[in-house]
């Protein structure tokens, strides 16, 4: 258990949060939100005991194994799969014992064999699958475990703390941001490792589908006070918006009495008969509890200009081939992007689209065919790499100043405050400016120079809640086309019309929702033999479509005999099918039951009741394992059936 009692931290002399009371048990996973600097990563130090409180308790249970996410990028000439078992140290501990005592270390036959029954209770055995699996799940290749880990580029490189972290056998895993440099299978692969994460799981990220999908509570930081919601993140900002608007009206009916109040006051108060009354009134407002104004806007609010011209033809791939060097990734690309178009793009890491938007950006890519551009397209790319030709010298108003050289300081300052920077910070060198302040700057000048096309590559990786929510609103009003990556799967829902995956080679229509993409990927990982993405897939049920119009009563009967056929050949898949959801449905039920059961704060402060949170917990995840199981199976009973429906 986790628990925080009154706890009140500090930076320096800045309070990040006080009064701070909250517990965390087994089972429950918990996502920590808030802005930018309110002291979500110091809260972390504070439960790896790298920071102590000013006030108040902070206590873990004694005897809990505890994992993180290293910050550092790793280095070294160990393989990427003996890299990623050192997070099990007692599986490293076991090894060594054993490894010294067939060299002829002095151990004598009880303690060797006590190694060998740690090594099987562990499961040591199945410990390189178990590391491999996680590598494949979070995108390396099979060949790729084996390479030293200086071998790969950073963002691989935290990859592997990442599998690191989770190939710890830990009772809490704390994760600070783990989706920042994966992509959307990668994310979709760890979220089904976590929502079977047994112990307490707390995790920072800006990412709310993540959230939505991984987090049974929220915890806020805000106002220098932490607040436990239940549930995951919509629906703590359900309850947030609720309360919000509850303390508005409040504050409002306040005002409204308070002016009332004063009124009278100066109205009467040099009056004799009515000294005392108005005297009355100014003691009642002086006792009265100030309610603040509710605080729900986000801090930056823009939108994208309207273009001064939209050609409806704005970009045309033809039959091109792309790629680097001799090296061809995109073959027979063909792709006409229209005024109003609004396209995502998905597809597994190095499947290609990055590689696609750089063709649609400059042409830089294309090794063959065309690429035709009309000559009123104005293009807004924006690309990680866009953040490092920021010119480090120079302040954020100078970056802006220069494209708006005849604009006033103070349009300049208004435009900026939209993007959340403000004050002395605007003519500050952007060097030292963190990673989301840049994004933030490279979207600001794109907007500026009005893109009737935007190519977005990735342009949340770096934002905070309130700056991708603010993102998505403004791409929702945007009136021209675009066209965007991106691992955050609530601006591909709010802003994509139409999606794209970028495959094997390949670009074609995905015709299937996005939240079907996670089955597409498990259908390709099992070697599904279902219809490829784009294609249509037929409804099944036998009728001849192209029979003729007016068929006789025997024609009829035919055809209805062959229809039950059919519902006789198919019944068999169809039930199996029904059976498992039956049992899915049952074991969500039960798995309910049980963590509703885990909520009881007595179970986790009665001694006499720990054997029973032993079970409960047990169950728990066998329940979980069990439902998992029963996905695959009905994954693969359906495609079965929509096999034999075809």
């Amino acid at each position: 258990m986790i628990q925080l009692s009154d706890v009140t931290l500090r930076r320096g002399v800045r309070v990040l949060f006080e009064g701070a009371t909250f517990q965390a048990h087994t089972g429950q996973r918990l996502g920590l939100v808030g802005a930018n600097g309110s002291g979500k990563s110091s809260l972390f130090a504070l439960l790896r005991g790298e920071l102590e409180t000013d006030a108040g308790e902070a206590s873990i249970s004694p005897g809990l194994v505890m994992a993180h996410v290293k910050q550092e990028s790793p280095d070294g000439e160990q393989s990427a799969l003996d890299y990623v078992l050192d997070g099990d140290a007692e599986l490293r501990r076991v090894q060594a014992g054993i490894a010294a005592a067939e060299d002829g270390s002095a151990l004598c036959q009880n303690e060797l064999h006590a190694l060998y029954e740690s090594m099987e209770r562990i499961d040591g055995y199945g410990a390189e699958a178990r590391a491999g699996r996680l590598l494949h799940g979070l995108g390396f290749a099979a060949d790729e475990v084996g390479n030293p880990v200086s071998s790969f580029s950073g963002g691989w490189r935290m990859r592997l703390n990442l599998a690191q972290a989770l190939m710890c056998r830990s009772d809490i895993l704390l994760l600070d941001e783990p989706t920042n440099h994966l992509d959307l299978p990668a994310i979709l692969w760890l979220e089904r490792q976590l929502k079977a994460y047994e112990g307490i799981l707390v995790v920072i990220s800006h990412d709310r589908d993540f959230l939505d999908g991984v987090c049974t509570r929220i915890l806020h930081i805000e106002h220098q006070a932490i607040t436990a919601y239940t549930g995951n993140y919509s629906e703590f900002e359900a309850r947030r918006a609720e309360q919000l608007a509850q303390q508005q009206a409040m504050y409002e009916r306040q005002q409204k009495d308070i002016k009332h109040l004063q009124s009278f006051v100066d109205r009467f108060r040099y009056k004799a008969s009515k000294a005392k009354q108005a005297q009355s009134r100014l003691k009642m407002m002086e006792r009265m509890q100030k309610i603040a104004p509710a605080h729900a806007d986000s801090p930056f609010r823009f939108h994208f200009m309207t273009p001064d011209r939209q050609p409806q033809h704005l970009l045309k791939l033809g039959d091109a081939r792309l790629g680097y060097g001799e090296a061809t990734i995109l073959d027979g690309v063909g792709l006409s992007i229209s005024a109003g178009d609004r396209l995502g793009l998905l597809g597994v890491n190095g499947a290609g689209k990055s590689t696609l938007v750089k063709a649609l950006a400059d042409g830089a890519t294309v090794l063959g065919g065309e690429r035709v551009a009309h000559r009123d397209t104005r293009i807004g790319y924006f690309a990680q790499h866009q953040l490092d030709q920021l010119n480090p010298e120079e302040s954020v108003f100078d970056h802006l100043q220069r494209l708006m050289p005849n604009e006033r300081e103070a349009d300049l300052r208004n435009y900026l405050g939209r993007f959340g920077f403000s004050g002395d910070r605007i003519f500050e060198p952007v060097a030292p400016f963190s990673g989301g302040e840049k994004a933030r700057l490279v979207l600001a000048l794109m907007i500026r120079q009005q893109p009737n096309l935007l190519l977005l590559d990735e342009p949340t990786n770096h934002l905070d809640l309130e700056m991708r929510q603010a993102l998505s609103v403004a791409l929702m009003e945007y009136e021209g086309a675009l066209v965007v990556i991106a691992h955050d799967r609530h601006l591909l829902r709010s802003v994509c019309d139409d999606l794209l995956i970028v495959h094997d080679g390949g670009v074609m229509p995905f015709d299937r929702s996005l939240d079907e993409y996670a089955a597409w990927l498990r259908e390709r990982e099992s070697g599904a033999t279902g219809g490829e993405a784009g294609d249509d897939v037929g409804t099944g049920g036998g009728n001849d479509d192209t029979a003729p119009a007016g068929n006789d009563r025997e024609s009829r009967r035919e055809q209805r005999r062959r229809e039950a056929e059919q519902r006789q050949k198919l019944k068999p898949l169809a039930d199996r099918v029904k059976k498992i959801e039956r049992e899915m449905n049952g074991l969500r039920e039960t798995l309910a039951e049980l963590e509703a059961t885990l909520s009881d704060e007595a179970l986790y402060t009665e001694p006499s009741r720990k054997d029973e949170l032993t079970e409960l917990v047990r169950r728990q995840g066998e329940t979980r394992n069990a439902i998992e199981a029963l996905e695959w199976d009905w994954l693969e009973a359906s495609e079965q059936l929509e096999t034999a429906q075809d």
